[in-house]
């Protein structure tokens, strides 16, 4: 247990309205090591991206613990936790998230100013170097490419050097060949940082490169395979 990063304990989440309870998530149970890579795969409903969510801990199970880094994330505050996926965490969104009043660089910087890091410029810029955009880092996000909008994301979310690094749905909004560019990226920097890597996909090839494939169907854990 010494080598895990991530441990997911029979946890469930439920939203209740008007016209009753839904189940998202049913006893969902199982554990990632440091620098593994992980699948999270299912039809859209399933629970994918929920599951995503309370990972990072920005959603909260109805029952069950999340352990990150050997921390129990809802047994802390939200600003514990705030401050945990600071140090902690990354995030590649399907729709990027970037500050549009911000250039690439300024973008990349972010993160490392409100750690309070002093050679912040310096960090982000070769970051920005290691994905191929050099010469975008004083472009805003409205004259960028999808695929280089996704780089300069990319950058931000390793940037710090996070011990995890979660991703929902990375190329889901990509042209095949920006895609498969981006997966190379992240699988390389998973390597080269040690980066536990989750992704969230509908994509069963780059599924098959993870390490893990865990599949989820109607909220439950279908089957964890690995790759061999």
């Amino acid at each position: 247990m010494s080598d895990s990063i991530i441990s997911v304990e029979h946890v469930f989440k439920s939203v209740t309205d008007s016209t009753g309870t839904l189940d998202i998530l049913r006893d969902i149970d199982f554990v990632l090591n440091v620098r593994e890579t992980a699948a999270i795969v299912g039809a859209s409903g399933s629970g994918k991206s929920t599951l995503l969510s309370i990972i990072a801990g920005l959603d909260t199970p109805t029952r069950g613990t999340v352990r990150l880094a050997g921390q129990d994330l809802f047994a802390i505050s939200e600003d514990e936790r705030a401050a945990l996926r600071a140090h902690k965490v990354g995030f590649v969104f399907q729709n990027f998230q970037l500050l549009g009043n911000l250039t690439a660089l300024e973008n990349v910087m972010l993160p490392l100013e409100l750690s309070g890091q002093r050679d912040a410029r310096k960090v982000a810029t070769e970051m920005l170097a290691r994905v191929g955009l050099s010469a975008r880092l004083g472009q805003y996000p409205k004259v960028l490419s999808g695929g280089e909008q996704q780089r300069v994301a990319l950058a931000r979310a390793f940037v710090v050097k996070p011990a995890v690094l979660l991703a929902d749905e990375p190329t889901g909004s990509l042209d095949f060949a920006t895609g498969e560019k981006i997966m190379e990226l992240m699988f390389d920097l998973n390597r080269e940082l040690g980066t536990t890597l989750v992704l969230v996909t509908h994509d069963r090839a780059i599924a098959a490169r993870c390490a893990h494939c865990i599949t989820i169907e109607a909220g439950k854990v279908l089957e964890t395979a690995a790759d061999v």
